[in-house]
């Protein structure tokens, strides 16, 4: 059979060329480690959002708000898993059309004991089907960090409903589901451009839309509890290794390369932000040391199962010191309430990262059968892989601006956006959920 263009992505997930990545899924079978390598990854990938986001997020914010603040990621959580099962999977991952998919899934219709996808044919596609559910719920669950401690937990969750179809499934499905994106030859092997430039944008458009909270910049809107933080953060660095290291789709060495990548940037990234802090505040805080951390992650995303681990820390060392700068001088010169730094954090990390994929792409890392020379970089003499890179980044962010406008629109004529004055300062955990953290 002629072969036509393909390239790797993620690990096996093979696009561009229909007939001849259905005869080679054909051709697959079911593999037990593979299978059993991706279940766990699966679990660490929803660990990331329960309870680590959950804490992360909550440690944040002010004692009123932490109920309020979690339970965003319990309700993305459940929302998103029982809308990504309908329909959402279906028109990310099957199908070719260049922008969107096909109803050929829906409600997992044909998905069988030992049906596989052509996107991942060594394991079952049920279980491909539940890894990406994960990557969904955290990437809506991301963005409500950015309009924590005023967003109506309505208008959160239809949020949820709206944005999941306007902006991630087709983002999600030109880049890693057979659409233009990916048949161009761009890399995103764990989601810079799908999840953190996604998430970021959104984040931005959503606090610029609703306004900065009460008292911003004027009361002490200290963090209630950064112990919570700390271990939230702790729970999103190991959920990371099925994050980056399940991206490969299957237990082998591009696996524990990306894994090994992922940890040094996170290293990295927490050193250098807090060594900055320490020199120019005197003191290295803890916020600082998981915030470093989590924009290390974040930035070495996309280009993980590309590049070599010092390449991976030295990326995590520069997201670092770019997103430090961001979360203090950028946000204070644009005078924008991103509330826990959605933005600065997982919006630049996402777009730097992608374009460090195009800069640093190892080729021998991404030799397959269908690319027999790999995906090499601009470092290894190959600079258009940048220059689709910032395309891709250019069209994630116009799709992403414009279908979370158009969300939040709809969100905020069916009930509103902002919750009242009085119960933003009485705090959303009473005004919206009924409860409290009692002293």
């Amino acid at each position: 059979m002629k072969k036509v263009g393909m390239r790797i992505l993620r690990g096996g997930c093979f696009v561009a060329g229909s007939a001849p990545v259905a005869a080679r899924a054909a051709d697959m079978k079911i593999d037990a480690a593979d299978t059993a390598f991706m279940i766990v990854a699966t679990a660490l990938v929803l660990l990331m959002t329960l309870p680590g986001l959950a804490l992360f997020y909550s440690g944040m914010v002010r004692k009123k708000n932490v109920l309020a603040t979690m339970a965003q990621s319990l309700a993305a959580t459940a929302i998103v898993s029982i809308l990504w099962m309908m329909c959402a999977y279906s028109l990310t991952f099957s199908g070719g059309g260049a922008y969107i998919g096909s109803m050929s899934r829906v409600f997992l219709a044909g998905v069988g004991m030992d049906t596989i996808s052509p996107f991942a044919p060594t394991i079952p596609e049920m279980l491909f089907m539940a890894y990406q559910m994960t990557f969904a719920v955290i990437t809506c669950a991301l963005v409500g960090g950015a309009v924590a401690d005023r967003l109506k937990f309505s208008s959160f969750c239809l949020f949820c409903v709206l944005w999941l179809f306007i902006v991630y499934v087709p983002s999600a499905h030109w880049v890693w589901g057979g659409g233009f994106l990916g048949a161009m030859g761009v890399i995103d092997f764990a989601g810079g451009t799908v999840v953190h430039i996604n998430a970021g944008v959104a984040g931005l458009v959503a606090a610029l839309t609703l306004g900065a909270r009460q008292g911003y910049g004027k009361e002490n809107m200290s963090p209630f509890d950064l112990s919570l933080a700390v271990v939230g953060a702790g729970l999103l660095w190991v959920g990371w290794f099925g994050f980056n290291g399940g991206s490969a789709l299957g237990a082998g060495s591009r696996a524990v390369f990306a894994i090994v990548a992922t940890h040094l940037a996170a290293c990295a990234g927490a050193v250098v932000w807090s060594a900055l802090e320490w020199i120019q505040r005197g003191k290295p805080s803890v916020l600082g040391l998981v915030s470093g951390a989590v924009a290390g992650l974040g930035t070495i995303t996309p280009a993980s199962g590309f590049v070599l681990p010092w390449q991976g820390m030295l990326i995590g060392a520069m997201a670092g010191a770019l997103c430090y700068w961001c979360c203090t001088v950028l946000k204070q010169k644009l005078r924008y309430d991103d509330s826990l730094d959605v933005f600065g954090v997982h919006g630049v990390g996402g777009i730097f990262g992608t374009l460090m994929a195009g800069v640093f792409a190892t080729a021998a890392l991404s030799v397959g059968p269908d690319t027999p020379n790999g995906v090499a970089g601009l470092l290894e003499g190959n600079p258009a892989q940048l220059g689709l890179q910032a395309i891709a980044v250019v069209v994630t962010i116009a799709w992403c601006v414009v279908g979370t406008w158009v969300s939040l629109k709809i969100a905020s004529l069916a009930c509103g956006l902002r919750v009242e004055d009085q119960d933003e300062r009485e705090g959303l955990d009473l005004a919206l959920h009924g409860e409290s953290i009692q002293a």
